[in-house]
């Protein structure tokens, strides 16, 4: 099944790639590489680009997660740095409607205190947190978009019972992770004794959405990785000469490619019908979602090591750019759990719980 898009999510892309290329192309990209600074959020704030995927209501231009991960697709594919985007679009569903409206018009930039190396919890009994009344003290670590933040969302377990702290950035102490993908960033959040601005109830509803998202999101930016990876494979196949032959003619290097846009192709539906299912509300959207997850950014991880392989030694040099997207590749399939956690998920939602022998 290849999943089509419509007229207007076709010119959305198109117009979103043309803009990150005029905006962000690879030099300005390779600049910002490990840059504290954020101003790719700033510009998608600046022109209108941010508030894609959300409701007008809320001062959104429409759409929903399909258009949120159609612009994953085109991050992933640019290599931008978009962890204050992705970290923004996680947190939206969790958001009080005055919240989701400063964070949408670009005031205020939230992220949720959640671990970014572990799928993220699906619902209140699954909080594993510290307890928060006027005062919160709770170490985070792997926290996705944590430099960019201005107030921290935090799951906590509260007087009454599951909730949502809000912490302001300035309370707690950040100490950035060195990824080896220096195009996102992630860090220790550690909170001492910091002050709680709004402790909110937690419901089962927005932890679901909000963990839907992370899935569906990852698969699509692998997805854009994939699609230039492809590209870049294919070209260098065009120029480079062994035996005096372009190595585009070796049946090796024919079968590789071939592979490579299978992957691509099979991506392409799996990660957008997964977005398109979770907009649906589907009742196995989490499903579909975790299968996304786990096979786009397995499979995507095998197809760098392909275009590696296709490139050769080139491939290892910082001067070339496949390297910007292999590192992006192999982040995206540990980003929010590796394909085995996803797939223990699939296991379960398809068999049931698994008992454990007394």
């Amino acid at each position: 099944m290849h999943w089509e898009l419509s007229d207007e999510q076709e010119m959305f892309a198109s117009s979103l790639r043309e803009w990150i290329t005029a905006k962000f192309p690879t030099e300005t990209v390779r600049e910002l590489q490990g840059s504290s600074s954020s101003p790719f959020t700033d510009a998608l704030i600046g022109e209108g680009w941010w508030g894609v995927g959300y409701p007008e209501q809320a001062g959104g231009q429409g759409g929903g997660v399909l258009e949120l991960a159609l612009a994953a697709r085109e991050f992933g594919r640019a290599a931008v740095p978009d962890s204050g985007w992705f970290a923004a679009a996680i947190v939206a569903p969790l958001l009080t409607d005055a919240d989701l409206t400063a964070l949408v018009e670009g005031q205020r930039r939230a992220v949720l205190a959640t671990r970014a190396d572990r799928p993220p919890v699906t619902g209140p009994d699954a909080i594993d947190a510290g307890t928060a009344g006027d005062t919160l003290s709770l170490v985070v670590p792997h926290v996705l978009g944590a430099a960019e933040a201005e107030v921290f969302v935090v799951p906590v377990r509260g007087p009454d019972g599951p909730a949502l702290a809000q912490v302001a950035a300035a309370d707690a102490v950040i100490t950035a992770d060195d990824l080896l993908d220096r195009s996102r960033s992630t860090a220790t959040v550690e909170f001492r004794d910091a002050p709680v601005a709004g402790l909110v109830p937690v419901d089962a509803e927005s932890l679901a959405a909000s963990a839907l998202r992370a899935p569906v999101l990852v698969a699509a930016d692998a997805l854009g990785a994939a699609e230039r990876m492809l590209d870049l494979a294919v070209g260098y196949s065009k120029q480079r000469k062994q035996f005096g032959q372009l190595i585009g003619g070796f049946q090796a290097v024919k079968h590789a490619c071939a592979q490579m846009l299978v992957t691509v192709e099979a991506s392409y539906s799996s990660a957008l019908y997964a977005a398109a299912a979770v907009d649906a509300a589907l009742a196995d959207a989490p499903t579909i979602a975790a299968v996304a997850k786990a096979q786009v950014t397995r499979s995507v991880a095998d197809l760098a090591d392909t275009a590696l392989t296709v490139h050769g030694a080139i491939g290892y040099t910082w001067e070339h750019d496949l390297h910007l997207f292999y590192k992006r590749a192999k982040l995206d399939r540990t980003l929010f759990g590796t394909p085995a956690a996803w797939n223990e998920r699939i296991a379960v939602a398809l068999l049931g719980p698994v008992n454990s022998p007394s």
